[in-house]
C-alpha cells in the first residue's frame, strides 16, 4: 500500500521541506556523513521507518511495450516498476525512459526509432489513464512531492538515444512538450549525435566500433546539449563515451545527471564512469545514480574470469574482442543458444546484492560527497540483483545503507533529495 499513516506523512513532508530548502546551499563537494545521527541508538529510526519517511525515487527504468522481451521483465511478464510493485516497495517515483536501441543509421531506421519512442510515451499515458488517478506524470520537483503527499505514484519521462530525434534538434522540443525532462543522447553504438561507451558490432564491416567517430559529441550533439539546457531539462550522460561526457560538462552550466551508471574503478567495464568523469560530475554539481545491474557491479578484471568469459564466447561463436560480460549476445541467432549463453555468463559472474551497490555508492561518495549520489536501477532492461530484483524490494537497499552507517539525512538525499535538487537547478537556468 502507499503510505497512509498520517503522522508518517507529516514527518515526511517536513523532511522533504528541509531537504529541498537546504540542499541547494550545500557545497558541491560536501563530505559525506556516514555516522548514525546523534542521540540514543535505541531511539534512532529503523530502516523501515526511514524508508517510510523518504521520498523513494528510481532515476531510470525502461518502458514496457508489447515488443519488450519477457527476459527483461518480472517472471509474471509484467514491468518491474509497475504501480503494484512500486506500492509494495514504498517507491514513490520512477523516471520512465523513452529509450530506443541501436539500429540502421538510415532515414527508415531513424523513423522506426521515433515510432518506438512515440509508442512508449503512449504506453505511459495509457498507464496513467487506467490508474484511476493513482498515477501521474510529473515534470517538476514540486509535482513529484505533491503527488507523493497525495498518496499517488509519480512518473517522470526520460529520453535515451538521439536516433529517435531523426537528426532534428527541433524534435527535442517535441519530446519536452510531451513531458520529457531528462535527455540522454546515446545507448549502444555511436549515432549521429555522439559516441557511445559501448561499441556495437558492425554487420557491414565485420568489426567493432572501437574507435571514436566524433571524438565525443558531433556538431549535432553540441547543439542538442545546448537546446536541452535552454529548455531547462537535464542532460543525461549515462551511456556516453568518456570524451562525450567530458564535453557535456564543458558545455553546460547546469548540473547534469548520470541516470544509471556505476564506478569503473570498482567494476572495470566501459559502460561505467571513470574517476575523472566522477570527479568532474561532482564539480559540476551533478548526480550519479547507481544501478542494480550485476554486469556493472561486479569486478570482472581478474585474468581467470576473462579466460572463462572468452571460452564462453568462443563456444557461442561470438567475438572475443570485447569483454563486457553480457555484450553481443544478440549476435547469437538461435534463441535457445542465446539464453544458454546469457545464463552461463550470469553464473560466471556469480551472485550480486545490494552490498555490491553500496560498494559503488561508498566509492562515489568517498570521491565527491553525499550530495552527488542517487539510485537509477535500469529495471526492465536486464537489471535486477538477488535482493533487489524489482521495485517491491527497494527497502532492502535502505536497510543496507543504514547498516553501512549512512544517516537518515544521507538516505533521503540518496533516494531523491539530490535528484530533486538538480531537477530544480536545471529548470532555473
Amino acid at each position: 500500500m502507499l503510505h497512509i499513516n498520517t503522522a508518517g506523512k507529516v514527518r515526511k513532508s517536513l523532511l522533504l521541506f528541509f531537504i529541498l530548502a537546504g540542499i541547494a546551499s550545500c557545497s558541491d563537494n560536501e563530505s559525506v556523513s556516514v555516522e548514525t545521527e546523534a542521540g540514543d541508538a535505541s531511539s534512532s529510526p529503523s530502516a523501515a521507518e526511514i524508508h517510510e519517511s523518504s521520498l523513494v525515487l528510481d532515476a531510470h527504468a525502461d518502458i514496457v511495450i508489447p515488443s519488450t522481451s519477457r527476459a527483461y521483465m518480472s517472471a509474471d511478464g509484467t514491468s518491474k516498476v509497475d504501480p503494484k510493485k512500486m506500492r509494495a516497495g514504498g517507491v514513490d517515483a520512477v523516471v520512465m525512459s523513452v529509450a530506443v536501441g541501436p539500429g540502421p543509421r538510415t532515414m527508415e531506421g531513424d523513423a522506426a526509432a521515433r515510432a518506438e519512442a512515440d509508442e512508449k510515451i503512449a504506453a505511459v499515458k495509457t498507464l496513467v489513464e487506467e490508474s484511476q488517478g493513482q498515477v501521474v506524470i510529473a515534470t517538476t520537483s514540486s509535482e513529484i512531492v505533491a503527488a507523493h503527499e497525495a498518496g499517488k505514484s509519480a512518473l517522470i519521462l526520460g529520453f535515451q538515444n538521439a536516433r529517435s530525434l531523426q537528426g532534428n534538434i527541433s524534435a527535442i522540443d517535441e519530446f519536452y512538450a510531451e513531458g520529457v525532462r531528462i535527455f540522454g543522447l546515446n545507448h549502444l553504438g555511436h549515432n549521429a549525435f555522439s559516441d557511445s561507451s559501448r561499441p556495437e558490432f558492425s554487420g557491414e564491416t565485420g568489426a567493432f566500433e572501437v574507435t571514436e567517430e566524433h571524438g565525443g559529441l558531433s556538431a549535432l550533439g553540441v547543439a542538442a546539449v545546448e537546446r536541452i539546457e535552454a529548455l531547462g531539462a537535464l542532460v543525461d550522460v549515462s551511456q556516453l563515451s568518456k570524451a562525450a561526457t567530458l564535453q557535456v560538462l564543458e558545455l553546460t552550466r547546469s548540473p547534469i545527471i548520470a541516470s544509471h551508471s556505476n564506478a569503473k574503478t570498482v567494476s572495470d567495464v566501459t559502460r561505467n564512469l571513470s574517476d575523472e568523469e566522477i570527479d568532474r560530475i561532482g564539480e559540476n554539481g551533478g548526480v550519479i545514480h547507481v544501478a542494480a545491474f550485476k554486469g556493472y557491479l561486479i569486478n570482472i578484471s581478474e585474468p581467470e574470469f576473462i579466460r572463462k568469459l572468452v571460452a564462453l564466447r568462443v563456444a557461442a561463436g561470438i567475438s572475443i574482442e570485447y569483454n563486457y560480460p553480457f555484450e553481443l549476445y544478440w549476435e547469437i541467432d538461435d534463441l535457445t543458444e542465446r539464453s544458454a549463453f546469457t545464463a552461463a555468463v550470469s553464473e560466471l559472474l556469480g551472485p550480486a546484492s545490494t552490498d555490491n551497490m553500496i560498494e559503488h555508492i561508498d566509492y562515489i561518495v568517498g570521491r565527491i560527497g553525499i550530495d552527488h549520489i542517487g539510485i537509477g536501477n535500469d529495471f526492465n532492461h536486464g537489471s535486477g540483483i538477488d535482493d533487489y530484483n524489482d521495485a517491491s524490494e527497494a527497502m532492502n537497499l535502505t536497510a543496507g545503507l543504514l547498516k553501512s552507517g549512512y544517516s537518515e539525512t544521507d538516505i533521503n538525499k540518496i533516494w531523491s533529495g539530490n535528484f530533486l535538487r538538480i531537477l530544480d537547478a536545471a529548470a532555473a537556468n
